[in-house]
């Protein structure tokens, strides 16, 4: 059975109190979308309406990033992240940085 984590973007998390401060925690990915799905964005960005495809992409992606820091907090023995924030750059055309990243914290109920 997986231990639970908590994560808030709050400073806080209501009904528990903060016992101690781990530091900061993150996960990252870099992604890029093959040939074939910038070709298919390309053609639903003329059109307009949803990217579908770009969608997947982001989701994948921040999906990717918060496992990362769920890990990395877990390894310094935190049972929640704080302050939770997500953060992306376009490194170069078509490749894109996705950032997990909070503190990590060892909470207790009140």
């Amino acid at each position: 059975m997986e231990k639970e984590i908590y994560i808030t973007t709050s400073s806080s998390l209501e009904g528990f109190k903060v016992k101690s401060q781990l530091g900061l925690v993150r996960g990252i990915t870099v992604r890029s979308r093959g040939l074939g799905g910038n070709i298919a964005g390309g053609f639903m960005a003329m059109f307009g309406g949803k990217s579908a495809i770009y969608t997947e992409l982001c989701e994948n992606s921040r999906e990717e990033a918060l496992k990362l820091m769920i890990s990395n907090a877990e390894s310094l023995g935190a049972n929640a992240i704080i302050n939770m924030r997500y953060e992306s750059n376009e490194v170069m055309q078509g490749l894109t940085e996705v950032l997990a990243y909070g503190t990590a914290v060892i909470v207790e109920e009140n």
